[in-house]
């Protein structure tokens, strides 16, 4: 049998009631597309500089200052193109000269490959893993510490502690936010994109930003150094303080993702955010412990991720399961393309329901019963 063959056909009884599994962009809840729906007329297709558009700004930035329960003097900045470009405006704005990285799979390598290539910043101190695991970071004589809360490829999730009082700690926090809790006092910049943990659409970056990370992107945005307009955060600072962004942003973006902080904020927080997903990830790794056939790919329980679980394959072709899947409705369970393993990725997000996930288990299960 290949990838491709959709012979079988699931029982109608086992399948998820959403069959949405993407580790990005994620799955979206009915509701916040049919609360967008209700205001579309008035809202999607006006201008962003309007008080329409700006109120959901507002909403997005103070659901979010409530969500991650923010000190006083951190603010919500925000721009277009997500955490890709904010790589680059942070290699402009937030790094001074030296930088510490740590890479332990495909996302988390990609900032410090960005920090190689500038030309006006030092050589960056990497510290590599290999997948499946993480490193841990290390004071040093860095201006910068960049960390990842949750490696989207491999299902990895380190706890964030500030490894020096001396350096800005940025956490690429993408597949997090919204998802597992951490500590502002460990953080400087909290950055991510909204299309995985917060249930919307891609295009925007979002970035929790201490006084001192405040005081950094002022001092370097005003200075000698040469910085593109779209990559200025001086120039984003301004603007969200404003409640918009320097050039047009997805409407439908925002709306999606103020509706989705909006509905964690008012089911518990955070805290119940997080104790959701280790619900739904817990049945995985638990039903992966239990078979034969599967294992976790990440060992280390202490490090396994609550919103991305990778699951190994022995015996049969993990792609094979993944294509009758999504021949039966039930999608991206798929590995991640550069990894190169025999498994399946699947998202536990917030907005993915617990018996969903116990449904996708019956079904695996039942396909490979069919297989054999």
């Amino acid at each position: 049998m290949t990838a491709t063959d959709t012979s079988i056909s699931l029982p109608t009884e086992l399948l998820p009631k959403d069959g949405r599994f993407g580790s990005g962009p994620s799955k979206v809840r009915p509701e916040a597309i049919h609360a967008l729906s209700s205001l579309a007329e008035d809202y999607l297709g006006t201008s962003h500089r309007r008080m329409t558009a700006k109120n959901q700004v507002t909403r997005l930035r103070s659901g979010l200052t409530n969500l991650f329960d923010l000190p006083d003097g951190w603010e919500i900045v925000l721009g277009n193109g997500g955490t890709t470009l904010f790589w680059d405006a942070a290699s402009f704005g937030l790094i001074e000269n030296v930088s510490q990285h740590l890479a332990f799979g495909e996302f988390s390598s990609k900032f410090a490959k960005v920090v190689q290539a500038a030309p006006h910043l030092g050589e960056p101190q990497i510290i590599s893993s290999e997948p499946g695991t993480h490193p841990v970071p290390v004071e040093a004589a860095v201006d910068s510490y960049a960390l990842t809360h949750n490696e989207t490829s491999t299902g990895v999730s380190p706890s964030l502690t500030r490894p020096s009082e001396e350096g800005l700690v940025l956490v690429d926090a993408t597949s997090a936010a919204g998802a597992i809790c951490w500590d502002s006092a460990e953080v400087d910049c909290y950055y991510f994109a909204p299309q995985k943990a917060l249930a919307s659409d891609g295009g925007l970056w979002l970035a929790a930003c201490s006084p001192r990370a405040i005081e950094r992107i002022e001092r370097l945005t005003s200075g000698d150094r040469w910085i593109p307009a779209g990559l200025d955060l001086g120039i984003a600072l301004t603007n969200s303080r404003q409640n918009q962004t320097y050039n047009t942003p997805s409407l439908a973006t925002i709306f999606l993702a103020a509706e989705m902080v909006d509905w964690i904020n008012e089911s518990g927080g955070l805290e119940w955010a997080e104790a959701r997903c280790r619900e739904s990830s817990n049945t995985i790794y638990r039903w992966a412990d239990e078979r034969s056939f599967t294992q976790p790919f990440v060992t280390d329980a202490n490090q396994r991720s609550p919103v991305v679980c990778t699951v190994d394959f022995d015996g049969v072709d993990a792609d094979v399961i993944s294509g009758i899947l999504r021949a039966n409705g039930v999608l991206d369970t798929e590995s991640y393309r550069g990894l190169g393993r025999n498994q399946l990725r699947i998202a536990t997000f917030p907005a993915i329901d617990p018996d969903d996930v116990s449904a996708l288990c019956a079904c695996v299960d039942y396909i490979v019963e069919s297989l054999r």
